[in-house]
């Protein structure tokens, strides 16, 4: 498999949100768990854990976004 995008996860206080995703994209969390844990050495995390980091990549290889964030328009 090739290297996956997310990185090892970090442990922070987390604020509480609530969402609810369809069984296919929790099957793929969990596949995704599972490929990240054998590529870091560790335990699968939870799926749950994997969304955060997931969306903030997401952001920030989004072009259109980042640019829109800079103060000085790119």
């Amino acid at each position: 498999m090739s290297k996956l995008k997310l990185r090892p996860l970090e442990d922070e206080t987390p604020v509480k949100m609530t969402l609810d995703v369809p069984a296919a994209t929790h099957r793929n969390l969990l596949a995704y768990a599972q490929a990240h844990a054998a590529q870091t050495g560790g335990k699968p995390a939870e799926p749950v854990r994997l969304v955060v980091p997931m969306l903030d990549q997401f952001m920030a290889s989004d072009r259109a976004f980042v640019r829109g964030r800079n103060p000085r328009g790119g």
